[in-house]
């Protein structure tokens, strides 16, 4: 999703930008459903234990964060040609981040989830025995 994102043309279109907006809310769900899973089986107590759980949670936000500036690529997109359809001058004043600032943005949010899933897997600290899968 991230390449998809960083190799996006101009023509953003509002199709594109929801697919990626429920890409990025499905990974945050797959993380929120591990650490729902596990957590009961999970002691809180260990270094191990809590630092699996940040991890987890530092996964769900980097991807909740990303769905959000997606959608605001998207709100932003929009807007921006409702305004041009509607300004008689043909020269429309934009405030704010672009669609394209909005969804680089969203591209960093997402490169820092493999690092995470890397680590959980290189510090041992996903279980074996479950089916889950983050990168």
């Amino acid at each position: 999703m991230r390449h998809a994102l960083g190799a996006a043309g101009k023509d953003r279109d509002a199709r594109a930008l929801a697919t990626w907006i429920t890409d990025a809310q499905a990974l945050a769900r797959s993380a929120l459903d591990i650490l729902l899973d596990l957590t009961p089986a999970r002691s809180h107590t260990t270094v191990e234990g809590l630092l699996f759980l940040d991890r987890l949670a530092q996964i769900a936000k980097a991807a909740q964060d990303a769905g959000a500036e997606l959608t605001a690529a998207l709100a932003r997109a929009v807007e921006n040609q409702r305004r041009c359809v509607a300004a008689s001058s043909g020269r429309v004043v934009v405030i704010g981040p672009s669609p394209k600032q909005l969804i680089a943005s969203a591209a960093d949010l997402l490169g820092r989830i493999p690092a995470l899933c890397h680590a959980i897997h290189r510090e041992r600290l996903m279980p074996t025995h479950h089916g889950h899968r983050l990168s």
